[in-house]
């Protein structure tokens, strides 16, 4: 794996920073240093898709009666993911950017999606330092796609519509999409004029990412599948498609 930072590159699936951070170990510190607030791309989670480069910054907030001097900041996830930053700091906040590109840091590499963790090292002006292991997490996930199509349109009322749709996700070995499997997705209505959605039954994904089921016609409105998510693949709700009932 190689995933590239701000200052430094990291190769290899157990990749050693570049930058003078301690070996992982248990949290410590000396004196009255204290890392306070961990937000991870704005509170988001990171989604990576196929192709498109993804820049994401971590910010941390730490306490110190002298002030705080650094820090430098390590995400670390399943599969042996690993990236590191020092931070820049202003004040008691520093911030880390980090950048990830899909075909150069994540070829073969589905294993790292899931649950990842921050690490943290800060230092204070008067040489007092705190070191956390898991001062925050995040999701780092594969990217989603959700379709629909609701036919015959326009149909009679009283008539039987059938809904299909597909469910897919980046799958970063071959960097195309593939259908998410054995997922369940609700099928959700809108009456023409409404601004709300109701969910009318819930479909599962056979062994394609494929959605198909059927339901009667009574009212105008528009159609539509919604994926929940899960922990490796972000939620992913398709546009609605209307149909004119007669």
């Amino acid at each position: 794996m190689r995933m590239r930072t701000s200052v430094a590159v990291v190769t290899g699936a157990l990749a050693l920073s570049a930058l003078a951070v301690p070996a992982a170990q248990a949290d410590g510190g000396y004196g009255d240093t204290a890392i306070t607030k961990v937000t991870v791309n704005g509170g988001k989670n990171v989604v990576v898709g196929t192709s498109l480069v993804k820049k994401f910054t971590v910010t941390l907030t730490a306490k110190d009666d002298s002030g705080i001097e650094g820090a430098e900041i390590s995400l670390n996830g399943p599969g042996f993911g690993f990236m590191n930053s020092k931070a820049s700091c202003s004040g008691s906040t520093c911030t880390a950017s980090f950048t990830v590109d899909p075909k150069t840091d994540l070829m073969y590499s589905n294993d790292y999606a899931g649950t990842w963790y921050v690490e943290a090292w800060v230092d204070a002006k008067d040489g007092d330092y705190v070191w956390k292991e898991k001062a925050g997490s995040f999701k780092f996930q594969r990217a989603s796609r959700q379709t629909v199509n609701a036919s015959p349109e326009p149909v009679k009322k009283g008539g039987t519509l059938t809904v299909t749709g597909w469910l897919s996700r980046a799958n970063w070995d071959d960097f195309k999409y593939h259908g998410y499997t054995v997922q369940p997705v609700k099928l959700q209505f809108r009456k023409k004029g409404s601004s709300t959605y109701s969910t009318v039954k819930t479909v599962t994904t056979n062994s394609k990412g494929d959605l198909k089921t059927t339901v009667k016609a009574s009212v105008d409105g528009y159609w539509r599948y919604s994926f929940a998510g899960t922990s490796t693949t972000p939620a992913a709700t398709a546009a609605g498609d209307y149909v004119d009932v007669r």
